[in-house]
């Protein structure tokens, strides 16, 4: 019987509800071919929140990510998006990468690294180059703090050069995108139901 799974996308962006967002779009796009093997999607936009500097799980004050920090422990899979800047990941999400560093030290009931056991799909969009770069930054960061990384499950689009088309513009997935959001879907939930029933051993 299928092991009930649940998603979140972290959306990146840099723009503020309800601000139309492309890495929304893609990222929805991936939680729906999701929900086609059973898992349950929710999105959260890390702007939308007051995310505080630093690489602690909790900075203290008015900082958000405690509750940010739940929904990602709660979830089977991480579906990581961002936009493309300069040809790099938003700022947005680099101080995700730098808060989830805190989750090095951090160990589940067994003494694993509590990260262990998740599976993350980078989600890249942008009508720049740079798809290839930041998915590699964000595959080596994720994976350092724990998280599985499936078989070609990075999802991209990357407009044409010096363009004003953004991925919200488009109608529809183009079909490369579409092949890409449906392996990555079916390969991370396959990865997330196999560490389910079968963690990761104390090392």
């Amino acid at each position: 019987m299928d092991i009930p799974l649940t998603a979140l996308l972290l959306n990146c962006t840099l723009k503020p509800s309800p601000s139309e967002s492309s890495t929304e779009v893609l990222g929805r796009q991936v939680l729906d071919a999701l929900a086609e093997h059973d898992v349950a999607g929710d999105v959260i936009r890390i702007v939308d929140h007051t995310v505080l500097p630093g690489v602690e799980t909790d900075m203290g004050g008015d900082d958000e990510w405690p509750q940010i920090r739940a929904a990602i422990l709660d979830a089977d899979i991480i579906v990581f998006g961002t936009p493309t800047w300069m040809g790099q990941h938003s700022s947005v999400a680099q101080r995700v990468l730098e808060r989830l560093d805190a989750e090095l030290g951090e160990t589940d009931a067994a003494g694993r690294p509590i990260l262990f056991d998740k599976v993350a799909v980078p989600v890249v969009v942008g009508n720049e180059d740079g798809a290839h770069h930041i998915t590699g930054i964000l595959t080596q960061s994720l994976g350092d703090v724990g998280f599985t990384i499936p078989a070609q499950s990075s999802v991209y689009w990357n407009g044409a050069a010096m363009q004003k088309v953004d991925y919200k513009d488009i109608d529809g997935a183009p079909e490369a995108v579409a092949a890409l959001t449906r392996t990555a879907a079916a390969n991370a939930a396959h990865a997330a139901r196999l560490l389910r029933a079968e963690p990761y051993p104390v090392g």
